[in-house]
């Protein structure tokens, strides 16, 4: 466990250094925020019946997913990992006396985990200050706010998890691109980033509860905002752990199945 922890420690202050990147980031995820927001409220104005997430819950759902963008996207690539499969130089990774699943899983946490951390407080701080009914608020109660943050972390573990069986199946296509935008594309509108789930279909919404990429973002921002009450909330977590243990399983076992067929070829 010590060298998993020092991989997560040095990526982790890796990469908070990255400061100018992440003002970019932020000046980027005002523009998509105040651009949903936008889009939301003409909707809203113009639907008269009452819809499952008020606009002002809604608000707070948007300014979360722009303020934890690194958290929940699954096309977030580690470049890095992905020309070590593609150019054979895993055979490098391949000596370590380590296990090569949580040296990678390490890795990707705390690549997100620094993102989120550099561009998460200025966003929602100047969130705050803007006019009502646009501005970012504290949750409902002091319960719901730790519910968000069990549920957010389990987010991260099982979105991770998800992201490895992306770059575990790179040994086998050797291009990162289908399965980037495959994942990537399904994911983000399976998790409730394009249209939030409470304005699907129902039919619709049956299919995304049956999927985990919901429990990465949907779950956590809703509590948040306070359209999930505290009861879904727990059994939530019980099926986010059930997730989280399903996906480490079968990439774990897929990755030993996929390190046996490598052929590394070269003098």
């Amino acid at each position: 466990m010590r060298a998993y922890y020092s991989l997560f420690k040095m990526r982790l202050l890796k990469g908070l250094q990255y400061k100018v990147a992440a003002l970019a980031g932020v000046a980027t995820q005002f523009f998509w925020g105040f651009m949903y927001i936008m889009i939301f409220e003409a909707f809203y104005k113009s639907t008269p019946s009452v819809q499952p997430i008020s606009f002002r819950e809604l608000i707070q759902v948007i300014w979360l997913q722009q303020s934890f963008l690194v958290f929940i996207m699954l096309w977030y690539r580690d470049n890095e990992l992905l020309n070590l499969i593609t150019s054979g130089n895993i055979a490098y990774e391949l000596c370590r006396p380590i296990d090569l699943y949580k040296f990678w899983y390490s890795k990707l946490i705390a690549q997100r985990l620094s993102g989120a951390l550099l561009r998460c407080l200025p966003i929602m701080l100047i969130a705050v200050f803007l006019p009502y009914p646009y501005n970012f608020s504290l949750p409902p109660s002091f319960t719901s706010f730790i519910l968000f943050l069990i549920t957010l972390i389990l987010g991260l573990i099982l979105i991770v998890a998800i992201s490895m069986l992306i770059y575990i199946s790179v040994f086998y296509t050797m291009s990162p691109t289908g399965s980037l935008l495959i994942f990537g594309v399904f994911g983000e509108f399976l998790s409730g980033l394009v249209i939030p789930v409470p304005l699907m279909p129902k039919t619709l919404q049956k299919l995304v509860y049956l999927l985990p990429f919901r429990y990465t973002s949907d779950l956590p921002f809703r509590i948040y905002a306070g359209n999930i009450g505290i009861k879904e909330a727990l059994i939530s977590i019980c099926v986010q752990v059930l997730w989280i243990t399903i996906i480490i399983t079968l990439g774990k076992l897929w990755m030993k199945k996929s390190l046996k067929r490598i052929v590394v070829q070269g003098g």
